[in-house]
């Protein structure tokens, strides 16, 4: 009888022993652990695992749902499996695109499909996704020789997935399979079809719109939101990338290997001046003259670069820019909100003096000499230096914040002075079909390198506060985006290159003891996918100089 082995089981707080060889969901059965909602798949040693992964030495495990990032992207990976398969069913020959995220869902199209992308046709797909889940399929995971991957996906038409692996130097990887349909996936899956209960599968645009549960509510679907200018934006770039041919890693990657990095790099950069421009002119051409700028957008869009580029756009067209910090109009801190944890909310609008910081702007507006107050962040209260603003009458005032976009911000100010501008990375690079790269990962990646080089944070505290982030996003960010008059998408096609270099050595920094751990080390496989570029003709006005160092402009 073979000697068991100890494991500390998270959820409950026991310690175990089992029997050598046992898988995850027997270790979960036997111990009766239970969650909120449906396991999915494991924490084991801090690195997620799938539930058949089989325990043969002491392990530290923690049983996730979809509650859970990491098994919130178990679910829609699994979920992007099952349309394929669904599709490849009804529609003999065709291919799923997994384009990117909105209206709180994945927007879709298919290829190889002869008939019109309409109702009809999607009814059946999702009614085929039904049968397949009431089926209870398995998905199950082969480890295979690189070189026979590449044949298999040549065989199969993914020609993406077959580049992305001839560019990537690797001995071995994973091929899923679904009945007989199989594919790669960056990432885990649940263990078979019967765990994908709750989805919907509308139409949207020319293609469909793939609903998925709510994270806290996974009894139901998420609400469909109009993103119209979302939509458009992305669509924009994916036209784009779509003429240049380099819509997947696997093609960047070619291009690298041909010595075309530096094509790509100006190529990227040209498209930012000129949608930089583009805007400028917009605002330069509005009917009434536009008096105040507004720039909202998440974590790590680059949006000061995006204004200290506009700034420089305007002055073009004959304008004067001026620059005014929020952080300036800081209500002191014995007035500062506090959240649910009675942790002071610097996030909330009611964090800023919103009637004081009005009526400065309107003083402003008409021509008056405002002394313009500081905030000291060590005594949490204003403060006057003798700092004066006065705009000229071709002044135009730039604000740049996360609340930017709320009219509650600048509520006394006509909406005809005034031009909002939404920034992000909405990336339009996927790994192949199937796998798109999530925007909050680019954006995390670049938050990472910027807190590492210039705010004396490791990897493991951005992670930690990622979350944290994310939330005040969704509630102060996110509901606004809409109300923009442009938006602007500041992700580069080359930029996971370049950053590859920077964010793998701070990436490896965080220990295995940690539960961020897991994290790092998905990170870590993503940027394993590119084949690095040299920072080197980055010109000095990138955005992502913001984010790496040597940018011509100051971020004081």
């Amino acid at each position: 009888m073979r000697k068991e082995v100890e494991v500390v089981v998270e959820n409950t707080g026991q310690k175990v022993h089992v029997t050598p060889g046992h898988s995850l969901i027997e270790i979960a059965r036997i111990f009766d652990i239970k969650l909120p909602h449906r396991i999915l798949g494991a924490m084991v040693n801090n690195q997620l695992k799938e539930l058949d992964y089989e325990v043969y030495t002491p392990k530290t495990i923690r049983f996730i749902d979809i509650s859970h990032p990491a098994g919130m992207r178990m679910y829609q990976r699994s979920l992007f499996f099952l349309l394929q398969k669904a599709v490849r069913d009804i529609v003999p020959g065709a291919k799923v695109r997994i384009e990117h995220s909105v209206s709180r869902g994945f927007y879709c199209e298919i290829d190889g499909c002869n008939e019109p992308l309409e109702l009809p046709l999607i009814f059946n797909i999702c009614d085929r996704m039904r049968e397949l889940v009431a089926a209870d399929l398995p998905f199950r995971r082969d480890k295979v020789l690189a070189v026979d991957a590449i044949s298999l996906f040549k065989s199969l038409g993914y020609h993406d997935k077959a580049k992305l692996f001839e560019t990537r130097p690797t001995l071995y990887t994973s091929v899923y399979h679904l009945g007989d349909m199989a594919d790669h996936f960056f990432g885990s899956l649940v263990p078979s079809t019967g765990y994908l209960d709750v989805f919907d599968l509308v139409k949207y645009y020319d293609g469909m719109l793939l609903r998925v549960p709510k994270r806290f509510k996974p009894d139901e679907v998420e609400d469909v939101v109009i993103q119209n200018k979302m939509f458009d934006i992305f669509q924009e770039y994916k036209n784009w990338v779509e003429i240049l041919g380099v819509g997947s890693v696997g093609a960047i990657n070619h291009e690298v290997n041909k010595g075309n990095a530096s094509e790509l790099i100006k190529i990227s950069e040209a498209l930012h001046e000129k949608k930089v421009a583009f805007i400028a002119d917009r605002i330069h051409q509005q009917p009434e003259p536009v008096r105040l700028v507004l720039i909202s957008g998440p974590s790590s869009s680059g949006k000061t670069t995006f204004a200290k580029r506009l700034a420089v756009q305007l002055k073009v067209n004959g304008l004067k820019p001026y620059t005014i910090s929020l952080d300036n109009y800081f209500v002191d801190r014995e007035m500062t909100p506090k959240d649910d944890q009675g942790n002071y909310d610097f996030e909330a609008l009611e964090a800023l003096d919103v009637e004081y910081f009005n009526h400065d702007l309107i003083r402003l507006l008409n021509g008056e000499e405002v002394e313009i107050p500081k905030f000291s962040f060590e005594q949490g209260k204003r403060f006057f230096d003798g700092t004066k603003l006065q705009i000229d009458p071709n002044g135009v005032i730039i604000i740049e914040g996360i609340h930017a976009l709320n009219p509650a911000l600048t509520h006394l100010i006509p909406n005809n002075a005034k031009f909002k501008v939404y920034v992000s990375a909405l990336t339009s690079l996927s790994i192949d079909g199937l796998n798109r790269i999530s925007t909050t990962d680019n954006r995390l990646i670049r938050r990472i390198v910027r807190d590492y080089r210039y705010r004396g944070y490791s990897a493991l505290d951005t992670i930690s506060r990622w979350e944290s982030v994310r939330r005040g996003e969704d509630r102060n960010i996110f509901p606004f985006q809409e109300q923009a008059d442009e938006m602007f998408n500041s992700a580069l096609l080359y930029e996971f290159s370049v950053l590859k270099r920077f964010a793998e050595p701070i990436l490896q920094e965080v220990p295995p003891t940690c539960p961020e751990y897991d994290e790092a080390q998905r990170l870590l496989a993503f940027l394993g996918y590119f084949t690095p570029i040299s920072e080197n003709e980055v010109p000095p006005t990138s955005i992502i100089r913001e984010f790496l160092g040597g940018s011509t402009f100051s971020y004081k």
